[in-house]
Parts: C-alpha cells; structure tokens; sequence
C-alpha cells in the first residue's frame, strides 16, 4: 500500500499550508478592521511648498452606458500644441487608462478667482462629439497627486434637508469622475460644462526645524458648470449666467474657464482615501455575506463529518472483524477494483486541472499582497499588472500539476499534454481579449489595446510562461506516479442502473449551487466595481469568502463523490470535477441577471464587451472551482479504500 509512503513529508506540507492559512486569515480580519488601508509600503507622500506648480492630468472619460472608454484629449477641448504622455503600466493600459498632462496651472495654497485655459471654435461635428458622449452620460476622469477627481454632493435627510457640511467629509455622498454636460429632461437640449471649480483638500505637514511649510494633497474635488460667455470679460469669469446650449449641427463659439480653491483640513495623509471610499452600510452587507458562507459551510461540514465519522467508520469497523459473516460488499467497496480506472479525455482533463492550479494560485497570491496593502485603488493598474504577471509566473506550477495529473491516470506523451496546457486556457481568454479589443479599436477607443501592449503580452505568454510550463512538467514527469492503494481490474465492472437524482448532469447541477451561494453577495460587490466604476478595497472580506469557497468545493465534491460511489458509479473523476466547476454556470447566468437589471447598456458593442469578459472571469472561476474539486475528491478517494488491506 502507499498509505504510508512520504507521510511525514506530508505532515510537513499540511502544517506549512495550515500556519500559512493561519497568518493570512489574521491578516485578512487586520485588513478589515484597520482605519487606514490605503498606505501602500514603500509609497511615500509628495509635498509642496507655497506657490509650487501641481500638475493636474488628464486621464478618460467613461460611461455606465457603453463601458468604451476613450482618451480625454480625444475631445475637442484645449491641450494646447502638444500633450505629453505619462508612462503608464501594463495594467493601466489594459483598462484604457491613457494619462496626459494637462494646461491647468495650479500654485500650491494660492487660490485662482478665474482663470481663461483657451477660446476655440467647434466646428460642428466637434459639437456632435460632444452632444453623443453627454447623451451617453459619460464622465472625465482627472488627476492630482494619483488622487482621482470627485464629484461631490451634499447628502440629504429623509426630510430633503441638506445635512451640515464639514471638512472631514462624513457628510458627502460623491462619484469618481465628473459629467462633461447635462441632457434637460426628455428634451433634446444639451449644455456642455465650459467652466471647472477645482477645489483641492490639503493637509499641513507638521516639521521640526522647517523655515519652510509643506502642504500634502489630502483630497481632489472638480465642481463643473456651463456658463455662457457672450461677450467675456474679466467680470464675468466663472460668474453664473445662461447655460451653454450645444446646438445642433452647427459651429459654436467655447470659453473654458476654472477656478482653484485651496481648504485646508485635519484629515491626514495615511487617510486620505477614506473619503473615496466611504460606503455607509457595506461593512454590514459584507458580514451577512460571510455569515451567509459560513452556513453553507457549516452544513456541508456536517454532512461530511457524518459520512467520515459515521457511514465510512461503520463500514471499515467490519474488515477489522475475522468472522467472513460480517462483511459486508456492497455500495462503494463493490467498486475498489475500478475506482482508479483512468477517465476519457485524459488529456483535457489534465490540462483543465493544471489550468486550475494556475488560477487558483495566481488569485491565492494576489488576494494576499491585496490583503497587506499593496494593491489598494491608490496603486493604479498594480491589480491588473499583478494577476498578468503572476499567471505567466504560475505557469510552472500549471505544467507540473497537469504532468503529474496526466502520468497519474497513465497518459504517456507528457509534451503533447504540456504543449495543451500552456495554450488550452491562455489561448482561449488571450483569443477573447483580442476579440473584444478588435471592437474597441473599431470604435478608436482607449480601452483597444495598442500593438506593443499585444506584443509584450505576447512575450510574457510564450517567452516566459510556455517554458516555465515545460520546466514544471519536466520535473514532474520524472516523478513516479502516485502508488495507488488498489489494483485496477483487467475487465471493467457493469454499471447499474442508476436513481434519477444520481443523474450525471442533474447531480454536477446541484452540486454547483452551494459553492455559488457561498460567493454570490461578494460577487454583486465585485460586478459593481467593474462595471459601475467603483472602488473595491474590501480585500479582507474576499479573502475570507475565497477561503469558504474553498471549504464549499471541496465538502460538495466529496459528499457528492461518495453518493455516486454508494451508487456503484466509479467514473468520478470527471464527475469530482465538474460538481464544483458547475458553479460557473451560475457564475454565469448571474452576470446575466446583473445585465438585466443593474445596467443600462444598449450598444451593440458593449453588450459584447460585457458578456465577452463574464466569460472570461466564467472560465477562470470554472478551472478553479473544478480543481479543487477534483483533488479533494482524489485524496478522499485514496484515503478510504487505502484504509484497509482488504481492498487489495
């Protein structure tokens, strides 16, 4: 038997996996409970002295509407001769992020009454730019101090009374980004906001033996209005009048205007995020979520306790007996000479395991520097760059687990199923990206990936993560297979008939919805920040909702691994698989049910670039729900016909 082979290898492994799940949970209940999250390590504050030049930078503009973002400076607005590009990072391009420095001026504390930024004509297909993007709702998004402009508001009682203002902020209610114009009600008149109100928070450094004083950057706030400058004067600048009315079809005459007002504040610069991400009643909706998980949990834990301490005990407890009488073949013992019988389409089914073991391991990674502050919103695109790298880096382990798979279930040609493994799945979502940045770049959008971004991606897939894919497999293949604890018999065994609800497609199903469930709440969270353009920090509480998806997957897999065994069914394997990974197909008709009642795309284009990317995060969450289905399955399967010599 190889029940004993490499046990105290084994007990190493689980102790080191437990103390690190250990140290990560507290960090994850740290990350919920700390005051000041957003604190990136080695991220150090800027400062300037009175009268310094703050650059302010432009970055898209964006729309609940159509999700196609476009580069701010591709309106017919003032940048002067020549823009000048920030370098942006590989993440920051993906999500159409294309930053420029602006021609606002801004002196450090020295406020500005009104200011002219330039005088143009639009000419009128300019004027119809304009009166498409406001009709589209669409937002600008600009920059100061890696701060992103707020639209601020004033939060309302129920009574309709406005609430007292404070510098602290706890009596806003905002939204990133500020809108370019505003539609009249069931009219087709348009205004084009002309004039900005930028009004910057800043925080006094506090410096021992300093002639000189410093102010940090604490918050970002743009006010937009349309003014009408008939005939402009100084007088006038920024003063309230008429509206500026986007004619139809017609040239028009803009002034663009701004003003700049510095308010000093108590808030500190470790908080000054806090303001952004305020989200009255979230916390109490994300506890439900993990109470909600918990329950799950707790239920399928019962149910697998019952089967290991009760059903499986009582079973075993009659091969310790030496009176033939007492035992007893049937159900899952009559199988132990086909459960190890290799499954159809060895080869796919490693590949979707080592792809698994990629996803898994990449998110497990990510979610942890998440959970120690170093990818916070304050670090813009470090999540994007951080999931592209990690998975060309998890390509090894991704050909080591799908090669041992592979050898396990007896496959013979390991390059073949290497080869599947590094371009099954990255071939698969690379092939959607391209697709749907092929939409983009019809509609000359900022989110189109330009040609060298393609081509580093391009490089990380087949210069860093294929080899490091045939390096994990090499290895791997050297191994022996694992010993299993049964011979496999020469002829296979008849199947019986089975009961209705041990029906392949309608138990995979069922088995799907728990895991679902446990995620679901955390989900709607994660949709909003997608698709809605909001801010999601809460990275302790995803943490702990992957760590109960997790528990779910493998508790359904094997509850519903030993019912088909009962049920004399020993093709498992694909089964342990797919009982989890059905969780995507919930995945997926939710992304559907959010579509239809949270969003209001109509575009023909953004509908495919929604349902092209719930795709995308559809397959990944298939392959990771499937994985640790499948090995929670394997090693309950080994364990208990490992059990006893009998089975031998």
């Amino acid at each position: 038997m190889a029940r004993g082979d490499g046990k105290g290898s084994n007990n190493a492994i689980i102790v080191f996996v437990l103390l690190t799940l250990l140290f990560t949970i507290i960090m994850a209940f740290v990350s919920i409970n700390r005051q000041s999250p957003f604190v990136i390590p080695g991220f150090h504050p800027s400062s300037w002295a009175k009268g310094e030049n703050v650059s302010l930078k432009v970055n898209k503009i964006t729309s609940d509407k159509t999700q196609i973002p476009f580069k701010y400076h591709k309106l017919p607005v003032c940048k002067g001769n020549r823009t000048v590009a920030e370098g942006e990072n590989l993440g920051e391009i993906i999500l159409g992020d294309r930053i420029e420095i602006s021609l606002y001026e801004l002196k450090m504390n020295e406020d500005t009454p009104c200011a002219v930024l330039c005088t143009m004509t639009l000419k009128p297909e300019d004027v119809n730019t304009f009166r498409k993007r406001i009709d589209d709702d669409y937002k600008a998004h600009w920059i100061l101090d890696q701060l992103p402009a707020a639209n601020m508001k004033k939060r309302t009682l129920k009574d309709g009374n406005d609430v007292a203002l404070n510098q602290d902020f706890e009596d806003y209610t905002y939204e990133t980004g500020f809108p370019l114009g505003e539609k009249k009600d069931n009219t087709p008149v348009f205004t084009l906001n002309n004039h900005h109100d930028i009004i910057v928070h800043i925080n006094k450094l506090q410096k021992l033996n300093s002639e000189v004083d410093e102010w940090n950057i604490i918050f970002f706030e743009i006010s937009p209005r349309s003014i009408e400058y008939n005939q402009f004067s100084a007088e006038v600048c920024g003063k309230d009048g008429n509206a500026l009315i986007l004619p139809s079809n017609d040239q028009l005459s803009v002034t663009w205007t701004y003003s700049v007002k510095w308010v000093e504040t108590k808030v500190v610069w470790a908080n000054r995020w806090d303001a952004y991400l305020q989200m009255k009643g979230s916390d109490q909706v994300h506890w439900f979520s993990i109470l909600n998980s918990l329950m799950i949990v707790i239920f399928l834990s019962g149910m697998v306790a019952m089967i290991l301490l009760r059903t499986l005990n009582a079973d075993l407890k009659k091969y310790r007996s030496d009176d033939p009488e007492e035992i007893d073949e049937s159900g899952w013992k009559l199988v132990h000479g086909d459960v190890f019988r290799p499954p159809s389409n060895r080869t796919l089914f490693s590949v979707l395991v080592g792809s698994g073991v990629q996803v898994g391991g990449m998110a497990t990674v990510v979610m942890v520097f998440a959970v120690l502050g170093f990818l916070s919103p304050a670090n813009r695109g470090g999540l994007m760059t951080s999931i592209l790298v990690l998975f060309v880096w998890m390509g090894v382990f991704a050909g080591y687990f799908s090669t041992r798979t592979y050898k396990n279930i007896g496959g013979t040609n390991w390059k073949k199923n290497t080869l599947a493994t590094a371009f099954f799945f990255p071939g698969i979502v690379f092939g959607v990206f391209f697709v749907l940045s092929w939409f983009l770049w019809g509609q000359h959008s900022s989110g189109g990936v330009p040609f060298g971004t393609f081509m580093a991606l391009m490089i990380l897939w087949f210069g860093i993560s294929v080899p490091l894919c045939f390096f994990g497999s090499f290895f791997a293949w050297k191994k022996e297979a694992d010993k299993q604890p049964v011979r496999t018999n020469n002829i296979p065994r008849q199947i019986p008939d089975l009961p209705w609800y041990m029906n392949p497609f309608f138990s995979v199903m069922m088995g799907g919805i728990l895991p679902f469930g446990a995620v679901f709440i955390e989900l709607y969270f994660i949709l909003s920040s997608i698709w809605l353009h909001k801010f999601y920090y809460l990275f302790g509480f995803l943490f702990l909702v992957f760590l109960i998806l997790v528990l779910t997957c493998a508790e359904i897999s094997i509850v519903m691994c030993y019912f088909q065994l009962c049920s004399e069914d020993y093709h498992w394997w694909w089964r342990s698989f797919l009982t989890s990974a059905a969780s995507a197909v919930y995945f997926l008709l939710y992304s559907v049910f959010y579509f239809a009642t949270k969003l209001d795309i109509t575009h023909f284009v953004s509908v495919v670039l929604y349902f092209g990317y719930s795709f995308i995060m559809s397959f990944g969450f298939f392959v990771l729900t499937g994985t640790i289905g499948f090995y929670s399955c394997y090693f309950f399967v080994r364990r208990i016909y490992g059990y006893h010599n009998h089975f031998i």
